[in-house]
């Protein structure tokens, strides 16, 4: 028989051996969800991965279609993270409370599932949105007052605009009357005082004839003026006319579908290459199917908080119903008899989609920026310095230029020969 001791000595061993037992589970727990790596190869690799798949939808530190990312692993853990990434429908099922609060919140829009991505890509993923792309607000402060001096400078020494050109001349114009009207009373009073004067009949004479403006108006010298300005004016207009022949600059034409560039690419963030997917591959950047406007417009129906379908996207589900293409109209259009290649100016080269396009983040309807005529071309080979560093396509034609002082440019490497754009 035990003693009561016994037994008490017997319950206490049991109940540390049980407490023990729960803190190494705990421990255990904790180093099964470790915390996100800050390599930069993970936040690069996640970066990556970011882009690809969140970036038109989310931003790491403000709400936009979806909420804020950053700190997702501080509200909830790695592999709750995890499997929401994966397929959020699953958890909001399950009746996760924060998954259906957060479905809730965001008027029940769908996030897309993406079982597609490995372990690894999460974890990259988790990566960047933990420790990628943070902004010190004192130097974003800094930077944006830098930006705004740089800004202001270069206004200034960008010459004076139109309008200012305008007024200057017209105040100008307005000067010369002024003195005109003044030599004009000098005369007047001179003449007055002169003729008060004892002076010779031929003197007064002189002094007292008129000016015949009939005699001036019809004689040679004004006739030859007159005509010389109205051939070179009627010259000019022909020349203006005959050198804008084929340029469609502001060409700015209304869409099938009311698409806002300055919605999708300027407050949404989506990178162009996402809708016009041959711009890195092909010569076209290729006008997007209705199938890439539903890759999000199946999940996101609602605009401004307005219940149902907008008119708009309405469009897009019935072109996909009728099977239908949407029939944009085109605004950038070359000339037949001239080559153009995308990829070669935007994988290679490097050259940014405003570049030729101007600001296309900023346009509710787009129109064609630049005149793309031959000149205009010729003019950025001229001026373009290439980008050569780390990229290898370039090494060989470094090598052979390394004996110039001037930087290499397009029309270093044949941008102006005529059988680059003219086959």
């Amino acid at each position: 028989m035990l003693s009561k001791r016994s037994l008490v000595g017997i319950r206490l061993n049991f109940q540390t051996l049980a407490v023990l037992f729960f803190m190494l589970v705990g421990v255990s727990a904790y180093a099964a969800d470790p915390a996100v790596a800050s390599s930069d190869e993970a936040i690069a690799a996640g970066k990556t991965v970011f882009n690809a798949n969140c970036k038109q939808c989310h931003k790491l530190d403000q709400k936009n279609v979806g909420p804020a990312l950053r700190g997702v692993t501080d509200r909830q853990s790695i592999a709750w993270a995890k499997s929401f990434i994966k397929n959020s429908q699953a958890v909001i099922a399950s009746g996760d409370a924060y998954a259906t609060a957060l479905y809730k919140e965001y008027s029940n829009t769908v996030m897309p599932s993406h079982e597609f991505l490995s372990d690894g890509d999460l974890d990259n993923l988790l990566s960047y949105i933990e420790h990628g792309d943070k902004v010190d607000p004192a130097a974003a402060a800094a930077g944006d007052a830098a930006a705004s001096a740089g800004d202001g400078a270069a206004a200034a020494g960008s010459g004076i605009p139109n309008e200012y050109l305008s007024i200057i001349l017209g105040v100008l114009v307005f000067v010369l009357v002024l003195i005109l009207i003044v030599l004009g009373l000098i005369v007047t009073v001179l003449t007055k005082y002169i003729n008060k004067q004892d002076l010779p009949e031929e003197d007064k004479e002189f002094v007292s004839q008129k000016t015949d403006f009939g005699k001036i108006l019809k004689s040679d010298a004004v006739i030859i003026l007159v005509t010389a300005l109205v051939v070179a004016f009627t010259a000019k207009t022909a020349i203006d006319g005959l050198y804008s022949v084929g340029v469609q600059q502001g060409y700015a034409p209304a869409q099938p579908i009311a698409f806002s560039h300055a919605l999708h690419a300027g407050q949404y963030e989506i990178a162009c290459q996402y809708c016009h997917t041959g711009v890195e591959i092909g010569k076209s950047a290729n006008i997007p199917s209705a199938n890439i406007c539903m890759n999000c417009h199946t999940h996101i129906q609602n605009v401004g908080g307005k219940e149902g379908i907008s008119p708009e996207i309405q469009k897009i589900y019935n072109a996909v119903d009728n099977n239908q293409p949407i029939e944009w109209v085109r605004v950038h259009n070359l000339p037949d008899l001239a080559y153009f290649n995308h990829a070669q100016h935007v994988a290679v080269g490097g050259v940014e989609c405003q570049t030729c396009h101007g600001p296309i983040q900023e346009m509710e309807v787009v129109g064609q920026h630049s005149t793309l005529t031959m000149g205009w071309c010729i003019d950025c080979h001229r001026q373009t310095e290439i980008a050569t560093e780390g990229n290898v396509y370039y090494d060989k034609l470094v090598q052979l230029h390394s004996t110039s002082k001037d930087a290499l440019k397009v029309k270093d490497i044949g941008g102006l020969e005529c059988a680059k754009c003219h086959y």
